[in-house]
């Protein structure tokens, strides 16, 4: 069998990346950091581009595509750190109206958290008597749901494991942009009269990354063809792992300059911990696997 990207979802993916490179670049990123918000002429432009109807059919108003070109979507999204609950609107799509077209923002609870509570139209689950709490990641705003009020899982039980795999994509996204900033890096910063990439420690450190994203990515992409759950909850540890220690490797190689808040790499890292917790938690995917085997 021949699993590598046909020429249209390689196009989708082309196309999905220069949209948001155009819209939402380095720039759009940092004036999202310095005034929080949710962008709603952006939301408008996703929907516009089929991003949350990509799903449905064409009759219904759809792009009428399947879950491996969510999955490469959502892919893109995660490396630009798209904000937004851009999972739980595109879940709601055909079924809640304006979602699809990108005119209602849509989010739901999910396990203790919620996300864009205050900015969204529609809120899937009960949320009553949650509370705001400081997100860890400032494009991420939260609120915390009281102990027992809504326990795993979500209120839409069959679509766990499209909403974790997607977030699996958003990750495998993270993962590969952080890869590719510190090898970026690596081959600029000069330190002893030649570039740090040309030290050995340098060098394992890409690399791991590369392995890590590249594994992630080939478990997400397999669990899209084939949707089963637990496959879904294996890409989702993968993909975790690899958006969080991709992203501290490379703080690393960025030496000190990667702890400064001008740099990017703690927003991958921030938003890497904030996506972990959501679908399926790294304990909840671990007992998905211990259950199968």
């Amino acid at each position: 069998m021949d699993f590598r990207l046909t020429d249209d979802q390689k196009a989708l993916k082309a196309g999905v990346r220069e949209l948001l490179t155009g819209r939402f670049d380095r720039d759009a990123l940092r004036a999202a950091v310095d005034s929080p918000g949710l962008d709603r002429a952006l939301w408008r432009e996703l929907g516009a581009a089929g991003f949350f109807a990509l799903r449905l059919p064409e009759e219904a108003g759809g792009v009428g595509l399947g879950l491996p070109e969510a999955v490469l979507v959502f892919e893109e999204a995660g490396r630009v750190l798209l904000p937004g609950p851009l999972v739980a609107t595109h879940l709601a799509a055909g079924t809640v109206d304006g979602a699809a077209e990108g005119e209602a923002v849509v989010t739901a609870a999910d396990g203790a958290f919620v996300e864009w509570l205050e900015a969204a139209d529609v809120v899937l689950g009960d949320v009553e008597g949650a509370v705001p709490v400081r997100s860890v990641d400032p494009l991420t705003p939260l609120h915390r749901l009281p102990v027992g009020a809504h326990p795993y899982p979500p209120p839409r039980t069959s679509s766990w494991p499209e909403a974790t795999l997607l977030t699996a994509a958003e990750q495998v996204g993270s993962a590969a942009r952080t890869t590719e900033t510190a090898v970026s890096y690596a081959r600029t910063r000069q330190q002893f009269g030649q570039p740090i990439g040309a030290f050995q420690a340098v060098k394992h450190l890409c690399a791991q990354m590369l392995v890590r994203t590249e594994v992630a990515r080939a478990a997400v992409y397999a669990a899209a063809v084939t949707g089963d759950p637990v496959e879904i909850a294996g890409a989702k540890l993968l993909a975790d792992e690899a958006a969080v220690d991709c992203a501290r490797d490379c703080l690393q190689v960025h030496g000190g300059m990667g702890f400064t808040w001008e740099a990017d790499v703690h927003l991958h890292l921030k938003r890497a911990w904030v996506r972990a917790e959501r679908g399926l938690s790294k304990a909840q995917a671990a007992e998905v696997e211990a259950a199968a085997l």
